[in-house]
Order: structure tokens, then C-alpha cells, then sequence
């Protein structure tokens, strides 16, 4: 768009403009050529062009009156915050400050005791007892921690008797640790257990004895020992195990100790081979046998229904 004040500057100024009459009539020259010469000298006159102004269309209102209509809604509507109050960190709305709890639409301050302090929680008394302090009857009381015990990092009313002392009738008792024992941190149980070598019976660790052909086990249950492989244990003493033919050695701390092949089946001490009937073929384990479908087992044979 053509800047008007480039059209002005191309013009005369206005006074010249009408000045330019006069002028021609001083110098005599209207005698002979009539006002209508006169008038040909007269530039034509210049009309300003009118800057153009942003037409505000009809949606631009629209939306700016809904807009305005929702924030005079939304202050009508607001609710106002209490005192001890203020906004939540997390969506709209208020919450009491700590101390205070909400009653109706009002922040009334919590009854916090001694040795206690308040909490933000919406549920519950609003208040919890201080670390080595427990709640009782709306009050907090010291925890008693017994002799050679402390509390728990949690500061409740649990406390833990240290390592050689196990809690007996809300006190904590020294262990008492036979000879060839040692104390475990557990807190169940006697609180000991015997040396490699000795087995606990009662209150004592006794000296384990290992039959030949046996060794010792670190389990603390049972005789303290087991046997060598190729031997089994028969009351206090281990001894050796026969394997028949067709058979071979297990590690089962039960049974005879041996199984036999697979094709065979043990039989009063030995392993005798399967007869497959016809229609059959070995199990799963390999000592016996069992029918194709669609036959069934009929004593030493396969049938068909």
C-alpha cells in the first residue's frame, strides 16, 4: 500500500494551490482566454487517502465474550480458601496446612501431645509419636528397651536384643553357648549351633562318630555322617553294597542302592530281562513295559477291545 505522505510530497503544498489563481489574474492573461484558461491552470484537487483500519470480524467477539463470560463464571463460582490453608501442589483446590485439619469447609488445628508432631494425613489422629516414643491412650510414652537390647530403626515400639542375648518375658537373656558350639544370629530357635564334627543333643554338642567307610555332613539334623559311595548305612556302621549284573550304582541316600539297566527289572536282589509281548514297548523309566494304542494290558499281553 502507497504511503499517503508519499502523496502529499509529490503535490504542491495547498497554499500554493490556491494561490495559483490569483497569481494568474495579477498577471492580466484572463483577459483573453476567459476563466475557463484560468481554471486549467488550477492542478486538480487531492483527495488524502484514508489509511486502512483492521476490521475486528465477528468470531474474534464471540470468542472474546465466551471467554470473558467463563472467567466472570469461574470467579463467581470459586471457592474461597480458608484461613490456615493453602493451595495443593498437585490439581485444583486447597488443603489445610500442617497442624490443621479440614471440619466443614475450615482448617481447625490438630491437638498435637508431647512428643509428638503433626502430620498432613486426612485419616487418623493427625499426629504421630516421635522416634522412641509410642502412642497410647492419645498420648506418647517413652519405649522401656530393656538391658542389652535397642530400638529398631524404625523407632516404634519394637526394640531387638543384641547378638548373644534372645528376648525372654520382655528381657533379653545371655545365651548360654555349649563347649564346640557357636553363637548364629538367629533369633529363633536356641541361638547356637556345634562345630563341625560335634551334633547337638539337648543342650550339649557332642563328638560325632564316623563308622569306616562314612564321612562327616555339615547338616545339623541326623547322625552327623553319611557313607562313602558303594556303601550304605545299616544302623551305626556302613556297608558295602552288592550290585547285581545288568545293573549300576545310584546316589540315593535310600533304597538298596542300585538300580538295574534299562530293558531289565529288579528281582530278589538281581535284574532280570522284560519279555515285550508283541504290540508293546518299553516305559518311561526302561524296566518295564507298556501297550501301543490302541491295545490294552492283559496280564503278560497286549489286546484289543
Amino acid at each position: 500500500m502507497t504511503d499517503i505522505t508519499q502523496l502529499w510530497s509529490t503535490r504542491p503544498p495547498p497554499q500554493d494551490i490556491w494561490n495559483a489563481p490569483a497569481a494568474l489574474l495579477s498577471s492580466g492573461e484572463n483577459d483573453s482566454r476567459g476563466v475557463g484558461s484560468i481554471q486549467a491552470k488550477v492542478p486538480p484537487m487531492i483527495t488524502p487517502l484514508r489509511p486502512r483500519t483492521m476490521s475486528i470480524r465477528p468470531v474474534s467477539i464471540v470468542v472474546f465474550l465466551v471467554a470473558l463470560s467463563g472467567h466472570v463464571f469461574a470467579q463467581g463460582h470459586s471457592v474461597e480458601m480458608p484461613e490456615h490453608a493453602s493451595a495443593k501442589r498437585y490439581g485444583s483446590g486447597w488443603e489445610c496446612d500442617p497442624g490443621y485439619r479440614e471440619v466443614n469447609g475450615a482448617c481447625i488445628a490438630v491437638k498435637v501431645p508431647a512428643d509428638a508432631y503433626a502430620t498432613r494425613s486426612s485419616y487418623g489422629p493427625g499426629w504421630e509419636c516421635n522416634w522412641g516414643y509410642r502412642e497410647v491412650d492419645e498420648s506418647c510414652v517413652a519405649v522401656e528397651v530393656p538391658p542389652n537390647a535397642y530400638l529398631n530403626a524404625s523407632g516404634s515400639a519394637r526394640w531387638t536384643c543384641e547378638r548373644g542375648y534372645r528376648p525372654v518375658d520382655g528381657a533379653c537373656t545371655a545365651i548360654d553357648v555349649p563347649a564346640n558350639g557357636y553363637l548364629t544370629g538367629d533369633s529363633y530357635g536356641t541361638g547356637w549351633k556345634c562345630d563341625r564334627g560335634y551334633r547337638a543333643d539337648k543342650d550339649a554338642c557332642v563328638a560325632v562318630t564316623v563308622p569306616t567307610n562314612g564321612y562327616l555332613t555339615d547338616a545339623s539334623h541326623g547322625s552327623g555322617w553319611k557313607c562313602d559311595r558303594g556303601y550304605r548305612a545299616d544302623k551305626d556302621a556302613c556297608v558295602s553294597i552288592t550290585v547285581p549284573a545288568n545293573g549300576y550304582l545310584t546316589d540315593a541316600s535310600y533304597g538298596s542302592g542300585w538300580k538295574c539297566d534299562r530293558g531289565y527289572r529288579a528281582e530278589r536282589g538281581a535284574c532280570v530281562a522284560l519279555k515285550i509281548p508283541e504290540n508293546a514297548h518299553l516305559n518311561y523309566s526302561g524296566n518295564d513295559w507298556e501297550c501301543n494304542e490302541p491295545y490294552r494290558r492283559r496280564q503278560d499281553s497286549c489286546t484289543r477291545n
